[in-house]
């Protein structure tokens, strides 16, 4: 069986420190500690495969996607068609404003919420996937707006904590995919 996991994320380096690319770091975590390499695929995105667990019995496909947050579900969907995925098979990744800065919780199905890349997955295929959502917390000042707080960069005492946020989770992706949405809640849910 395989696992396609999605960090979810805007592309370039303007991007690339910032709250809103919380997914996409933990997935480049994901398969740089698996010493899995980058390609790309002709669905417009980066792709790094490796297999892990007993008898190394899961593949897993970690995906980044070319386009923008918003339009994370064509090459998505075009990815799990190509690789015969099932939306249940398919872990998102995620930032999460209502969620404190390195809380992180597993969940199964649900709304957007207002994120605009779970928006254009959910589109493309149903939301019937399983969501790992990292906190990072609403703006300090009421008056900041949430779009503009996501893409800004991590403050000095979060960047502190955030390779220790990453590598959780990353053992909570592993988690999900050998143990099972019901064990890695109770391990991980904040």
């Amino acid at each position: 069986m395989v696992w396609l996991v999605v960090g979810l994320g805007n592309p370039g380096t303007e991007y690339q420190a910032t709250r809103h690319n919380i997914g996409a770091m933990v997935a480049e975590q994901l398969a740089s500690s698996n010493s899995a390499k980058w390609s790309g695929h002709k669905s417009r995105t980066d792709i790094a495969s490796f297999k892990i667990g007993p008898n190394n019995s899961e593949s897993i496909v970690v995906a980044r996607s070319h386009s923008y947050m918003n339009e994370t579900g064509g090459p998505i969907s075009a990815l799990a068609t190509f690789y015969k995925v099932e939306p249940a098979q398919i872990i998102a990744i995620h930032d999460e404003l209502d969620l404190p800065f390195a809380a992180l919780r597993c969940k199964f199905s649900g709304g957007d919420n207002g994120h605009n890349g779970l928006k254009s997955m959910t589109s493309a295929f149903g939301s019937d996937y399983l969501r790992l959502r990292m906190g990072i917390g609403r703006p300090p000042h009421e008056q900041q707006d949430p779009g503009d707080f996501v893409l800004r960069p991590f403050s000095s005492a979060e960047k502190k904590e955030l390779p220790d946020f990453i590598s959780e989770g990353v053992a909570a992706i592993e988690s999900l995919i050998l143990r099972g949405l019901e064990l890695t809640q109770q391990d991980f849910n904040d």
